[in-house]
């Protein structure tokens, strides 16, 4: 092999091996160590403002859903409680899978599971399940 064609060669794998790094680094490091489409669990749930808010967001949104749904009565109508669990999960925003504590008409809470997602540079969120939870 021509020193030349060795130099390009040996060129060519060091680029070719610095991008895989690199594009390896992005996906966990990049991202708070959290892997690009895994779910990650959040940490101190109960003080976390933000998760909170989100879970008054999915039990108000399930509420107008219930009120719409018999044409105005309010169905079974929750009151908010605390969010219980959470994980997140990096999509085309942020989803986040919550456990949601509601306290239903008669007094007995209970937990429930939600899904909403969130695009905070839209400005926009949208829950796509609420559900009672399976362990409750």
């Amino acid at each position: 092999m021509a020193k030349g064609t060795l130099h390009q060669f040996t060129t060519f794998l060091t680029l070719l091996l610095l991008t895989v790094i690199l594009f390896h680094s992005f996906q966990v490091n990049g991202l708070g160590g959290r892997i690009v489409g895994g779910r990650t669990k959040v940490k101190n749930v109960k003080s976390n403002q933000e998760i909170q808010q989100l879970g008054r967001y999915c039990v108000e949104e399930y509420n107008r859903g219930q009120q719409r749904f018999h044409h105005g009565s309010g169905g079974q109508r929750l009151s908010f409680d605390e969010v219980v669990e959470a994980e997140t999960q990096v999509v085309s925003g942020i989803k986040y899978y919550l456990k949601i504590s509601a306290v239903k008409p008669n007094g007995v809470p209970k937990n429930f599971d939600a899904v909403v997602v969130v695009k905070a540079w839209e400005n926009y969120r949208e829950l796509l399940n609420f559900s009672p939870s399976k362990n409750n």
